[in-house]
């Protein structure tokens, strides 16, 4: 053990996942790698951990620094540091769930880095399980953005209405950044921000219905699905708020959207919008029904 010790450590890039919320999320691998880490990093804009969590962590593996959009998608500092040092970066979550982090990860294998994957524990890991519905019922999975300036995005609704026509539910994640810019003004998106803009996406992508291409099947199923979303009066879909999942004090409520905006969330908030449910799902979700905030 001791000529193991003494062995000096190979230069290298380990990202690593820190789980949600919490310090006890992260496994004793992920804790133990970035406590032998040269160079700690924390990216913080894709998703955050509460500050005193963060700072239980410090007080286990050594100071953080915390990285923003910019250093990870331009990360020149990282992977330098890499090529003659241990080098981690921490992700909230797992560390391969966005493709930023792929990025990462195929840059330092271009560079010659050797490139370590600690996984963590994911929403998507979470959600699915805690809240009752089936897992294989999922469809793809979206982010409700903040409206920036004048640009409203209507890709998340676009997803929701393919789910919803396939039966297939959708795990919505909630926008960090009024910006839009991953700089460092992170605002977690509040249940009421998220109505605001589902809002403005339903009036814009109603007005533009008719310039939706249908040459081919899937966009004449595209068309067919948005057409049925809109026609729906939104203040009723359900939804089921996520808030603060895998901490003690994690929050489930089942509502619908008219209802929503009432409920303040918590720190980190996602939201899940049932398709067709079984018998036992409906039941499950039952369990989390609210009637106001």
């Amino acid at each position: 053990m001791a000529e193991d010790s003494d062995k000096p450590k190979q230069a290298s890039l380990v990202l690593i996942g820190m789980g949600p919320n919490m310090l006890t999320s992260m496994t004793e691998e992920a804790i133990v790698a970035a406590k032998s880490a040269d160079f700690r990093y924390y990216e913080a804009y894709t998703a955050m951990w509460p500050i005193e969590e963060l700072e239980r962590l410090e007080s286990r593996v050594g100071p953080i620094k915390k990285v923003m959009r910019p250093e990870v998608e331009q990360p020149e500092e990282i992977l330098n540091l890499a090529k003659e040092n241990t080098v981690a970066v921490l992700v909230v979550g797992d560390p391969l769930q966005a493709t930023t982090h792929v990025d990462l990860q195929l840059q330092a294998e271009e560079n010659g880095i050797d490139c370590r994957i600690i996984h963590g524990i994911s929403i998507t890991n979470i959600v699915t399980g805690a809240i009752g519905l089936s897992n294989y019922k999922f469809g793809r999975q979206t982010t409700l953005t903040y409206p920036y300036s004048n640009w409203i995005a209507t890709s998340p609704l676009e997803i929701l209405a393919m789910n919803r026509i396939m039966g297939h539910h959708t795990l919505a994640l909630l926008d960090l950044d009024p910006t839009g810019a991953g700089t460092g003004k992170q605002q977690p998106m509040r249940p009421k921000d998220a109505v605001i803009s589902i809002g403005l996406m339903i009036e814009k992508l109603s007005s533009g219905i008719e310039d939706i291409n249908d040459n081919d099947s899937l966009s004449k199923l595209k068309k067919q699905a948005i057409n049925e979303l809109v026609a729906t009066k939104f203040a009723d879909w359900n939804v089921v708020l996520c808030s603060d999942m895998g901490a003690e004090d994690q929050s489930i409520i089942y509502t619908n959207l008219a209802d929503l905006a009432d409920f303040p969330g918590g720190n980190m908030n996602c939201l899940v919008f049932p398709a067709s449910t079984s018998d036992v799902e409906e039941k499950a979700l039952l369990r989390w029904s609210r009637e106001e905030g």
